[in-house]
C-alpha cells in the first residue's frame, strides 16, 4: 500500500499531500510523530528497526515513529503505528514538538514537523517482525551515554532527541540527578 503524508509549513499548517518516499527523496517538510514508551522503573522502551526497512534498517530508534495519514488526527495515528510496530496500545500525551533537516543513507531526507509523545506501558509486547528487529528497556542517563559512545548504531533522528532535546523528553531524569547530588 502506498503511504501518503500531509505536507506542512514551518507552523505545521498543511499545504498538501505527497507519497511517502517522494517527500522523502525530495525533501519536504511534512507532519511526522515520535513516541517515548516508559515503564515504572523510567526506562523507555527502543527498537532496532528491522533490517528490511528502505531507511536506517537495523538502527536503534525511539519506541515509534510515523506519519499521520490525510485526515487522521496526530494521537490517532500514534496510537496506530504503536499497534502497528509494537502490538500495544497505552494512553500518549504530547511532550513537545522539534522540526529537523536530516540527510540519511540512499539519497533520502528527513525534513519533519515532529509531534513527540510519551506514554507509560508495562505489559506483553508482541514486535511485527516487518518494522521491528529487536526491542529493550533502557535507563535514559545509560541511553544517552550510549548514543554518545556508539552514534552508527542509532537513527539519525533519535540521536537528535538524546542529544538536543533529551531534556524535554527526559524531564525525571534530570529531577533524579539534581536529587543524587
Amino acid at each position: 500500500m502506498q503511504e501518503t503524508v500531509i505536507i506542512v509549513d514551518e507552523r505545521d499548517t498543511p499545504l498538501g499531500t505527497q507519497e511517502k518516499l517522494a517527500a522523502h527523496l525530495i525533501p519536504q517538510r511534512h507532519r511526522a510523530f515520535s513516541i517515548f514508551v516508559f515503564n515504572s522503573k523510567g526506562e523507555t522502551l527502543i527498537q532496532r528497526r528491522a533490517f528490511e526497512k528502505y531507511h536506517s534498517p537495523g538502527l536503534w530508534a525511539n519506541t515509534c515513529c510515523g506519519h499521520p495519514r490525510p485526515g487522521e488526527k496526530i494521537e490517532e495515528a500514534a496510537r496506530r503505528r504503536l499497534m502497528e510496530e509494537l502490538d500495544f496500545s497505552c494512553a500518549l500525551s504530547p511532550i513537545t514538538t522539534v522540526c529537523y533537516t536530516l540527510k540519511l543513507e540512499k539519497d533520502l531526507w528527513e525534513l519533519e514537523y515532529t509531534h513527540v509523545f510519551k506514554g507509560a506501558y508495562e505489559g506483553v509486547i508482541n514486535p511485527n517482525p516487518q518494522e521491528v528487529s529487536e526491542i529493550k528497556w533502557i535507563s535514559p542517563m545509560l541511553l544517552k551515554d550510549s548514543v554518545l559512545a556508539y552514534p552508527d548504531q542509532y537513527a539519525r533522528w533519535f540521536r537528535l532527541y538524546i542529544l538536543k532535546h533529551f531534556d524535554k523528553i527526559f524531564p525525571e531524569t534530570i529531577t533524579q540527578k539534581i536529587l543524587q547530588l
